[in-house]
C-alpha cells in the first residue's frame, strides 16, 4: 500500500509579502568548507542588485577597490560597478562569464565577497547586496506584493545536509539579512507563523 505524499503548505502572507512554506520547512546552514562559495562563481548571472545598491557600489568602490583581485577590477573598469543582464534586471558583473567581480579567493580556493571584508574590516558599512545576504531566499517583485521563495540549487546540497544535521530551517539561517531587509517586527512575525504552522502538523 502506497502512502500518502505530504501536501506543501499554502504560502503566508506577511504585510505585503507572500513567503513561502518551504522556509519555515527545509532546512539550510552554508558549508562553506564543503561548497567553496559555489554561489558567489556559478550561474549565468551576477547578483542581483536593488535600485539603491547601484549607487552604493559606485559610492564605495574606491574603497572595496584594494580588496578585489586583478580580473574582478579589470572587469569592472570594462563593464561598470553592475551591468543590466540579458534578463533585463541589474546585477553584478561576472569575470569572462564566470565569478563575480566582487569575489576574492583565499589560500585553499573558497571564494568570499570583496565587499563584505571590506564591511568586516569597518571600513564601509554595506555588508554586500541583500540578494547575497538572504540567499537561499530569493526575492520576486510584482507592482504590489513582493514573493520569498527557496532557491533550491546541487551546489547547496551540502547546506542542506548541514542544516538537517543542526536542526536549522531556511529562514533562521537567513535571520540577519531578512531583518536587514524587512525589519525585526517582520522577521518575528514570520517565525510565530511558522511555529503554528509546525504546531499544527503535529497535532
Amino acid at each position: 500500500m502506497f502512502g500518502r505524499k505530504k501536501r506543501a503548505n499554502p504560502p503566508l502572507i506577511i504585510e505585503d509579502v507572500i513567503v513561502s512554506s518551504e522556509l519555515g520547512s527545509e532546512m539550510f546552514t552554508c558549508d562553506i568548507a564543503r561548497c567553496k562559495g559555489a554561489c558567489c562563481v556559478e550561474g549565468e548571472l551576477g547578483a542581483p542588485l536593488e535600485r539603491e545598491e547601484r549607487q552604493i557600489l559606485e559610492e564605495i568602490y574606491p574603497v572595496v577597490e584594494p580588496y578585489l583581485r586583478e580580473e574582478g577590477k579589470r572587469t569592472i573598469a570594462e563593464q561598470g560597478h553592475w551591468v543590466l543582464d540579458f534578463t533585463g534586471e541589474y546585477s553584478t558583473p561576472l569575470v569572462e562569464g564566470k565569478e563575480c567581480a566582487y569575489a576574492v579567493f583565499d589560500d585553499t580556493g573558497i571564494a568570499h565577497c570583496g565587499i563584505e571584508q571590506a564591511f568586516e574590516d569597518g571600513a564601509i558599512d554595506f555588508k554586500k547586496p541583500i540578494s547575497c545576504h538572504l540567499y537561499p531566499i530569493r526575492v520576486t517583485k510584482s507592482r504590489k506584493m513582493e514573493a520569498m521563495n527557496y532557491d533550491r540549487w546541487d551546489i547547496c546540497s551540502p547546506a542542506c545536509q548541514k542544516g538537517k544535521v543542526e536542526g536549522v530551517k531556511v529562514y533562521e539561517f537567513t535571520k540577519a539579512a531578512i531583518v536587514r531587509k524587512y525589519g525585526e517586527d517582520f522577521y518575528q512575525a514570520m517565525d510565530e507563523l511558522f511555529k503554528l504552522v509546525e504546531e499544527g502538523e503535529k497535532a
